[in-house]
C-alpha cells in the first residue's frame, strides 16, 4: 500500500476523480454518500497509515501566525470590499446585517464541519503522504492549490477558481512552514468567513 504507484491512483481518486464527478448532475445523496466514505479513507490514511495523532503541536509560533495572518486578511478585506461594491453593492454585508442570527451559525457550522475536514484532506493528507512524489515543494505547493481550486469545480464559477486557486496557494504555504492543521484550519476559517460576511458567500454555496 506503500508503492508510489499505489499512491499516484489513489491521489487522482481523491484529488482529482471524485471532484469532478460532483460536478456532474446525479443524485446530491450518492454525492454525499461518496464524500462520506471519501472522507472515512482520509481519516483511516491519516491515523492507521501515516500514523498521524490528532493533537495540537507544541511550539508552535501563535504571535508570528496572527501577525501574518491580520496583514493578509487586512488584504483581502480591502480588495473584496471593493469587489462587492463595484459588482454588486446590495450584497454588501447582507446577511450580517439583515440575518445576523443565521450569519452566527453559518461561520460556526463552516468553521467545524466544512473547514477542518476540508484541510484534513487537502493540506494534512496531501503534504504527508502524497508531497512525497514530488521533488519539488514549490511544485507540491502549486499542485496542492491547484487540485483545492478543482475541488470547488461544483460551482461552475471562474471566480471561485481563482479565488481557491489562490486561497490554496495561502493554505499550502501555511501547512508547510508550520506543519499545523490546526493553524492553517483557522486561516482558512477567518478567510472564508469573511468572504460570506462582505457578501460574497452565494458564489461560494453559503446559504443566505
Amino acid at each position: 500500500m506503500k508503492s508510489n504507484t499505489y499512491k499516484l491512483i489513489e491521489f487522482f481518486i481523491i484529488f482529482i476523480l471524485i471532484p469532478i464527478s460532483f460536478a456532474l448532475d446525479y443524485s446530491p445523496f450518492i454525492k454525499l454518500g461518496v464524500g462520506f466514505v471519501g472522507f472515512l479513507y482520509v481519516i483511516y490514511l491519516l491515523l492507521k497509515v501515516e500514523q498521524k495523532q490528532f493533537k495540537v503541536a507544541k511550539g508552535l509560533n501563535w504571535k508570528q501566525f496572527w501577525r501574518e495572518t491580520v496583514i493578509k486578511l487586512a488584504i483581502i478585506a480591502v480588495l473584496t470590499t471593493l469587489f462587492v461594491w463595484f459588482t454588486d453593492n446590495a450584497r454588501l454585508f447582507e446577511v450580517l446585517l439583515n440575518k445576523p442570527l443565521l450569519w452566527l451559525t453559518i461561520l460556526f457550522v463552516y468553521s467545524v464541519f466544512s473547514v477542518y475536514p476540508q484541510e484534513l484532506t487537502y493540506r494534512t493528507l496531501f503534504f504527508e503522504r502524497y508531497a512525497v512524489l514530488f521533488q519539488s515543494t514549490s511544485f507540491a505547493i502549486v499542485l496542492n492549490a491547484v487540485v483545492f481550486s478543482l475541488a470547488h469545480i461544483m460551482f461552475k464559477s471562474t471566480l471561485v477558481l481563482v479565488l481557491t486557486f489562490l486561497g490554496g496557494l495561502l493554505f499550502a504555504l501555511t501547512y508547510t512552514k508550520t506543519k499545523s492543521t490546526l493553524l492553517v484550519s483557522i486561516e482558512h476559517a477567518i478567510y472564508g468567513s469573511w468572504l460570506f460576511t462582505v457578501g460574497m458567500g452565494t458564489m461560494l454555496g453559503f446559504p443566505s
